[in-house]
């Protein structure tokens, strides 16, 4: 009796491959029409997400995969990507559109740091960029929630006065992605009213973290002088102003000072080069570019309190040779000793090491999130 013919295995790799390649072309010509979705939502002022439709979407492809003797669940799953994919393009889509400005939001005021920093971010984009201050980095996150704008730019980190935990704790309450980083170098001044002497002030408004950073000189040099926080550098600049008190000085950018008419009283406040990292977020994640370094941030809540599992978890990040680059723990509010752990690694969250690595660490968790995926960083930015 003859044998049955074995498969040729390469001639079934090279189906495989072309199945491969129509898939790919598939998907391609998917997002192709989800930029033609953006304009039309774009024009008809159409939300970008639909969650009522996509769970429809979603229930139909579950039905349609087991009619087609597909695992329902494996294949939803799969859609869930496709239709964040789609929406991560839509989104970049008014980004990249060069007749609508781009709206963001920043905390503080004209001339402070993060004002600086969306300046320069942003600047030359050919649709133009509306810049919006506000008072505080929850409201520039809450406007952005809500739709009315669609950037927010927020400190996270200085290099001499450490995080800023309220940008932590904002995304932690979810609604927003990390969609790119920006670093910036920080020069503070010293900021009074024209004639203003270093002998005659009395109090020094800045930003808590200014006030930090500049320690060691007010110490030294203002030690009669009272530091007063200020939400803002660039408001402590505004309030010097209004408040036209010779005794009332501010640390804050050289900006500031020509914006608000304000004289630099005194330079190289700060003990070494001091740079802060900015964060961009969104509403949805966007399409990265190939070839670039990537960066990724991770919320995690440990399963238990057991002794070593903070260990555990990272030995395993190491044992997939993921790099981690921060670890940042910030407490749980309503419970007492238990903390949530920001964690930042080298790499696309999507990449095989590190989606191993997330497998790996999950069974370890209470609570995991990807907080967004975002080149790094490169260099320092300008003086300010």
């Amino acid at each position: 009796m003859t044998a049955p013919k074995q498969p040729d295995l390469g001639a079934l790799r090279e189906a495989i491959e072309r199945i491969d390649e129509e898939l790919l072309d598939a998907l391609r010509r998917r997002m192709d029409l989800a930029d033609d979705v953006a304009r039309s939502k774009l024009a008809n002022a159409a939300p970008f997400r639909d969650q009522r439709r996509e769970d429809l979407l979603l229930r139909s492809i579950r039905g349609r995969a087991s009619e087609h003797g597909l695992d329902p669940h494996e294949v939803e799953r799969i859609w869930r990507l496709v239709i964040d994919m789609s929406v991560a393009r839509q989104q970049a889509l008014v980004t990249r559109q060069d007749t609508t400005p781009l709206r963001v939001g920043y905390p503080g005021v004209e001339g402070s740091y993060s004002h600086l920093a969306a300046r320069r971010m942003y600047a030359g984009r050919s649709g133009g960029v509306l810049l919006t201050g506000f008072d505080h980095s929850r409201e520039a996150v809450e406007a952005l929630r809500r739709g009315e704008q669609d950037l927010a730019l927020l400190p996270i980190e200085n290099t001499t006065a450490g995080s800023m935990n309220e940008t932590y704790d904002l995304l932690a309450e979810g609604g927003v992605v990390i969609t790119a980083e920006l670093v910036s170098q920080v020069d503070h001044r010293l900021l009074g009213l024209p004639g203003a002497k270093l002998e005659g002030l009395r109090e020094v408004l800045s930003h808590p973290q200014a006030l930090t950073q500049c320690e060691a000189y007010l110490r030294e040099r203002l030690p009669w002088a009272r530091a007063v926080p200020d939400p803002d550098t660039g408001g402590a600049a505004q309030k010097v102003r209004e408040r036209n008190d010779a005794s009332v000085a501010a640390i804050a950018s050289e900006t500031a000072a020509q914006r608000f008419g304000l004289e630099v009283l005194a330079r190289d406040l700060q003990p070494a080069s001091d740079y802060t990292r900015f964060v961009e977020v969104g509403r949805e994640a966007t399409p990265m570019k190939p070839g670039v370094p990537f960066k990724t941030s991770l919320l995690m809540v440990l399963g238990d309190d057991k002794p070593g599992s903070l260990g555990e978890m990272l030995q395993r990040l190491t044992l997939r040779g993921v790099n981690l680059s921060k670890l940042e723990s910030r407490p749980i509010p309503g419970s007492p000793w238990r903390y949530r752990f920001y964690v930042d690694v080298e790499g696309h969250a999507a990449s095989a090491p590190l989606t191993a690595a997330l497998d790996d660490i999950r069974p370890l968790t209470s609570f995991l999130r990807v907080l967004g995926t975002y080149p790094r960083a490169e260099g320092e930015g300008s003086h300010g």
